[in-house]
C-alpha cells in the first residue's frame, strides 16, 4: 500500500519581519544617540524654555552656579580670569563654541557680565542651556 505523503518544503527564513526588527533597532539606537548630549557642567537649576535645542557642536562648557561661582569644564575660574582662560583654550586649538549653563536665580546683570567676558575672549558661538518646559 502506497501512502501519499505531502512533499516537504525546505525551511526558509522570512525576511520581512527580520528587516522590520533590524530597522526598529536601528531607529532606537539613532534616537538614543541623538538624545545624549555630553555636558561637562555642574548641576544647576536651569531656566525653562519651550524652544530648547541641543547644540552638539560646542566644545567648552561654562557653568555659573547659584552662588556666582564660574567653572570652565569643571575647573573653577574667577570672573577676572575668565577671558584669559578662554583665550588659552582657543590657542590650544579647541573649537571656540561654548555652552553657557547658568542657574535661573542668577541676576541678569551678572549673566551679561559673563557673556561680555566670553565675547572679549573672541568667542562668537554661545549656546545658552535651558530645560524643556512642558505647557500645562
Amino acid at each position: 500500500m502506497k501512502l501519499n505523503r505531502p512533499v516537504q518544503k525546505k525551511a526558509r527564513i522570512e525576511m520581512l519581519p527580520l528587516i522590520d526588527i533590524i530597522f526598529l533597532v536601528l531607529v532606537v539606537f539613532i534616537y538614543a544617540m541623538l538624545s545624549m548630549a555630553v555636558h561637562r557642567s555642574f548641576p544647576v537649576d536651569l531656566p525653562r524654555s519651550t524652544a530648547v535645542e541641543i547644540d552638539q557642536d560646542v566644545r567648552l562648557t561654562i557653568t555659573v552656579q547659584e552662588d556666582y561661582r564660574i567653572f570652565v569644564d569643571q575647573e573653577e575660574v574667577s570672573m577676572n580670569e575668565l577671558a584669559s582662560m578662554l583665550r588659552e583654550k582657543i590657542r590650544e586649538g579647541r573649537d571656540p563654541g561654548v555652552i553657557l549653563v547658568a542657574d535661573q536665580s542668577i541676576v541678569y546683570q551678572h549673566l551679561f557680565a559673563v557673556l561680555d567676558r566670553i565675547r572679549q575672549a573672541g568667542i562668537e558661538h554661545i549656546s545658552l542651556q535651558a530645560e524643556e518646559h512642558t505647557r500645562p
